[in-house]
């Protein structure tokens, strides 16, 4: 293999996995719930995530700010900075996609049984060869919840990325169990598929397991792990989440 083919070939792994991060919308899973932020409240939340393969590892820090605008419906925008270091090779910083979204929740438990949504979301190029994709893409979900007394509650649901540069193209589907253990704190597992794309990276699959722990009304800490079970050493070797949240 060529030197531009195995930088191709690289930038196609980041890039996925950049896109496959980006696509976390009800942290610190993957997969989303439906329940938009409460009218008139916020939902902020500073993270840092990555994704590690044998082509190196990728991930981001950031903000994401949340905003119940009206009942049933949650403004979203994500202000990332990215950061990617290739296997043998030096690291490289930069700003990353700025995400964009409104999640609309069009069914409610107490009248359908589950709550269901959807949450576009729109990524703005990165202005970059090296971080994150210098080509705009649509993420286009439904996510569907149910909880249940006792503690227990699932939700998922999945989409596709359109993109651009249409070889980076992929759809995704997630489910994720969760079960409040104590007062204050939250537990879960994931799993999670994605599709290959036609730039050469596989399908791939992988499980998860998340928590929540709320040091108060106010203030949250949020982390998850995630470990690939197909195709793991082209995808995902390892990923991880961690955030503070706060809600006001």
């Amino acid at each position: 293999m060529g030197i531009g083919s195995r930088r191709l070939l690289r930038c196609c792994a980041f890039g996925l996995a950049m896109l496959t991060r980006s696509a976390i919308a009800g942290p610190p899973y993957v997969s989303d719930d439906p329940q938009p932020t409460d009218t008139g409240h916020f939902e902020i939340y500073t993270f840092n995530n990555g994704t590690a393969t044998r082509a190196g590892t990728a991930g981001e820090s950031g903000i994401d700010f949340n905003y119940g605008a009206a009942p049933d419906l949650q403004l979203t925008a994500v202000l990332p900075a990215g950061f990617e270091r290739p296997t043998g090779g030096g690291a490289s910083l930069g700003a990353s996609n700025i995400e964009l979204a409104a999640k609309y929740r069009f069914l409610h438990q107490d009248a359908f049984g589950l709550d269901v949504s959807i949450f576009p979301r729109v990524f703005l190029p990165s202005g970059s060869n090296l971080i994150g994709d210098n080509r705009a893409s649509v993420l286009l979900p439904v996510w569907i919840q149910k909880d249940w007394s006792g503690g227990w509650s699932a939700f998922g649901g999945g989409g596709c990325t359109v993109s651009e540069f249409r070889a980076m193209d992929f759809c995704q589907i997630g489910g994720v169990l969760t079960y409040q253990l104590l007062p204050k704190l939250q537990i879960g597992a994931e799993l999670l598929h994605q599709t290959a794309d036609s730039s050469g990276t596989p399908a791939t699959t992988s499980v998860g397991v998340g928590w929540r722990y709320d040091l108060n009304d106010n203030y949250h800490l949020l982390g998850y792990v995630r470990h690939g079970i197909e195709n793991a050493n082209e995808t995902d070797q390892i990923s991880w989440y961690a955030s503070v949240l706060f809600t006001f």
